[in-house]
């Protein structure tokens, strides 16, 4: 491992404290895993703690643990990522926060922080449901405004929820249920009787 990234993780361990859940250094990058009713509070000093100063925000999304490992991950359904890099020291660092509730998952918005987290939220929103506490205008981006659900979700429905047509009629564009049949597509694999055995 990079003597960098031991350093940083000293760092970030006796900046944040007990606001870490964990920390992973591996493949040459550090994740640092936040409780999330400290998120806000942990991204400040991590911005403003001259041994660290990440001042830029380079990504942000959502993440759907459902289904993660096989079905025998138990912990909480969704988390947000976040990647951050120090210019001045050019470092970078991830940061993850589950949402406590999977019904209404619900964390901190970074905005005040990093102008840039503004649109990742929404998107983040939008694709996911996460929503971020403090935003100051989450609504879609990336949807159209009469869209069901969110989808990203592992349980949303491949073919969606509903389709839209031009009715020649009405002259307009209109909404109705999905009208494909959802099916189970299992690939069929033909092989010789010799596949792969001796010649």
């Amino acid at each position: 491992m990079s003597e960098r990234l031991i350093q940083l993780q000293s760092h970030v361990e006796r900046a944040l404290g007990a606001r870490v859940k964990s920390i992973t250094l591996a493949l040459n990058e550090l994740t640092v895993v936040l409780r999330a009713d400290t998120y806000l509070e942990s991204a400040l000093i991590l911005r403003d703690d001259p041994a660290l100063g990440f001042e830029q925000l380079i990504d942000l999304c959502g993440v759907d643990y459902q289904d993660y490992l096989d079905g025998t991950y138990s912990g909480p359904r969704f988390a947000v990522v976040t990647h951050l890099l120090s210019v001045k020291h050019n470092l970078r660092l991830r940061l993850r926060v589950f949402a406590p509730d999977d019904s209404y998952p619900l964390v901190s918005s970074l905005t005040s922080v990093w102008a840039s987290a503004n649109w990742f939220e929404r998107e983040a929103f939008d694709l996911f449901g996460i929503l971020f506490d403090g935003h100051a205008d989450l609504r879609r981006i990336l949807t159209d405004y009469g869209f069901i659900g969110h989808p990203f979700r592992k349980d949303f429905p491949i073919s969606g929820n509903v389709e839209m047509r031009y009715d020649p009629e009405l002259q307009r564009v209109v909404y109705q249920p999905v009208t494909i049949e959802t099916r189970e597509v299992t690939p069929r694999v033909v092989r010789e009787e010799q596949y792969g055995g001796p010649v």
